[in-house]
């Protein structure tokens, strides 16, 4: 693409706006920033959309949107879709509204009917939606837990989940395909509502969800007898999760919840923190200045899409809110309906947990526990939507749990994406459960490290952005394929797994067989004395991430395993 001969049409062509063209026009002779804008097209991959909001063909804007939707589209009408139509979501992002009905005009001037939200809502309710509504699609204008300057679009298809494979290539073909703006359709908000293509989701999609969410319940007796002893802080950082979890703490029955007041506030320019990542220690600042006035006994987040959960917890020996990696709390709600579908006898037959083959080691252990098959999947939670599907329509095992490290989880089977209202209310219900025994999820945590071990994980990202952070990524992976170590640190490597070729090398034989997963840019080693780590670029961010796990004997022990094996590891890729 001639980057600048783009910029100059975009700055005269009366297809554009004023507001775009002023916006550009403000770029003259800043050729750097006017090449980041124009040097490709926003790329459609397989997770959608993802990019910061801005005029110019590499940023999101009405006409990016646009222009995806109409490849969308062509893909719904040549499946014979319109009929079925589609659902859409947005979160608090910025250009949220104005994103929504630039997809929603675009497949109605396509003759698609669509469903849109009346307000903001998070991603496990537009993935709800797309199964109760029986559409073909659904569309949520989300960047997840991006800083301020990002929005983004993300796909699913009938089954509640993120498309995958043949949908989600066959969708980024009709994409591409969409070279040029005259190629895209929209037509009048009025006319589309006027002719059935634009219709308004009703609050009884809102009512089923939050059927399905109370249903998780394994002790309801257990949250009213100890309703008024446990207390809880939340906050929604500025997102959409504010309805959904509040609405269902209150419905079963929790009396004593405390909201953050000023992130309760959907704004999406998190006002008070800057990256919404309920991964991150400083998005948590406000939340526990409030749990320390309340005394409270978990503190909650979840990030502006409402898929994520972050946790903290009082330990009563020290004072002190530790923090809860997502894999941490993954373990206690995983472990808690494990144990308790025994012993009440509603363990299905043929049960399996799903986690991602970055996600925790414990998981395999706690599965072993309890009888319990344990797949892994590659990274993104459609991975774990696609197994639900297979075992619809297999019939070969049922469904308990699935989780990721990246702070999402899946108690049911109702969505098919991350929920954090529902995560929520597991994990509100397990530490009332361990609150009756006197214990809080600080003490519930050290019995399972005692019970399976003493597994701990981490995560290292390299942020590389544009054009030369691209090729950047790139050689690392090359450079990875090209040399594979034989030690690391003190560690021998024992099997090499690379997605991307669909092979699993072990290092001591030389045998070499197939990983069984669909490709993916991953690379994955299999360490000596139960520890791993991997590598690979982030499908959402300008990132590569390194993920490491270690197995120890004590909290200290492990703590120092890892970080040895993440300072090894990183001495090779850096």
């Amino acid at each position: 693409m001639d980057f600048y001969a783009e910029y100059q049409k975009w700055c005269t062509d009366p297809y554009f706006d004023e507001a775009t063209k002023a916006e550009l026009k403000a770029l003259e002779g800043n050729e750097k920033e006017i090449e980041d804008r124009f040097y490709r097209t926003l790329e459609f991959g397989t997770a959608g959309l993802r990019g910061v909001i801005g005029a110019g063909t590499n940023r999101m804007n009405v006409y990016t949107v646009r222009q995806a939707t109409q490849g969308l589209a062509n893909y719904i009408i040549s499946q014979n879709g319109q009929d079925k139509g589609v659902a859409i979501a947005h979160d608090s992002r910025n250009m949220a509204d104005e994103f929504t009905d630039a997809t929603a005009l675009c497949l109605a001037a396509n003759g698609i009917k669509t469903y849109v939200f009346k307000e903001l809502r998070p991603v496990p309710m537009l993935s709800f939606a797309v199964r109760h509504l029986g559409t073909l699609a659904g569309v949520v204008l989300t960047a997840s837990h991006n800083p301020r300057e990002y929005n983004g679009y993300k796909v699913y298809w009938e089954d509640g989940a993120q498309v995958t494979p043949p949908h989600d290539t066959n969708i980024m073909a009709e994409v591409a395909k969409v070279t040029s703006f005259d190629m895209v359709k929209t037509m009048d908000k009025e006319e589309a509502i006027a002719k059935g293509l634009y219709n308004i989701i009703d609050d009884s999609v809102d009512e089923a969800y939050f059927n399905e969410v109370r249903s998780l319940s394994i002790h309801p007796e257990v949250i009213k007898e100890m309703a008024k002893d446990i207390k809880i802080v939340y906050t929604p950082l500025h997102g959409s999760g504010l309805l959904p979890v509040t609405r269902v703490l209150k419905d079963l029955g929790f009396e004593n919840v405390y909201v953050e007041p000023q992130q309760a506030v959907a704004d999406g320019n998190f006002p008070t923190c800057p990256y919404p990542n309920p991964e991150n220690e400083a998005a948590f600042e406000l939340a526990l200045k409030l749990a320390k006035e309340k005394d409270a006994d978990i503190v909650l987040a979840t990030d502006p899409d409402a898929d994520r959960l972050g946790v903290y917890c009082k330990d009563t020996k020290s004072g002190e809110y530790v923090s809860f990696t997502g894999n941490m709390s993954g373990m206690l709600i995983a472990e808690y309906i494990l144990s308790e579908k025994t012993k009440n006898g509603t363990m299905p037959a043929n049960p399996a947990l799903i986690e991602s083959v970055v996600t925790t080691d414990m998981a395999k252990a706690i599965a072993a526990a309890y009888n319990v098959e344990l797949m892994e999947v590659l990274t993104g939670f459609k991975y774990i939507g696609e197994k639900i599907r297979e075992f619809d329509e297999t019939g070969s095992h049922n469904y308990v749990f699935g989780l990721e490290e990246s702070y999402g989880c899946l108690p049911g089977t109702y969505a098919r994406d991350k929920d954090a209202p529902a995560a929520v209310v597991m994990l509100c219900e397990v530490a009332t459960y361990y609150k009756k025994k006197n214990m809080t999820l600080w003490d519930a945590m050290i019995e399972m490290y005692e019970k399976y071990g003493y597994y701990k994980e981490g995560i290292t990202t390299m942020t590389l952005k544009g054009i030369d952070g691209a090729a950047q990524i790139q050689s690392i992976m090359d450079n990875a394929r090209a040399n594979v170590p034989t030690t690391i640190g003190e560690y021998d490597v024992l099997t090499v797994l690379d997605y991307k070729k669909d092979t699993k090398k072990d290092m001591k034989t030389g045998e070499v067989t197939t990983t069984g997963l669909p490709s993916s840019n991953v690379l994955y080693y299999q360490l000596s004395n139960d520890a791993w780590c991997c590598v690979r670029p982030s499908g959402t961010e300008p990132k590569i991430k390194f993920y490491f796990g270690v197995k120890g004997t004590s909290l200290t022990d492990s703590e120092e395993k890892l970080k040895t094996l993440s300072e090894e590891v990183m001495k090779i890729f850096e």
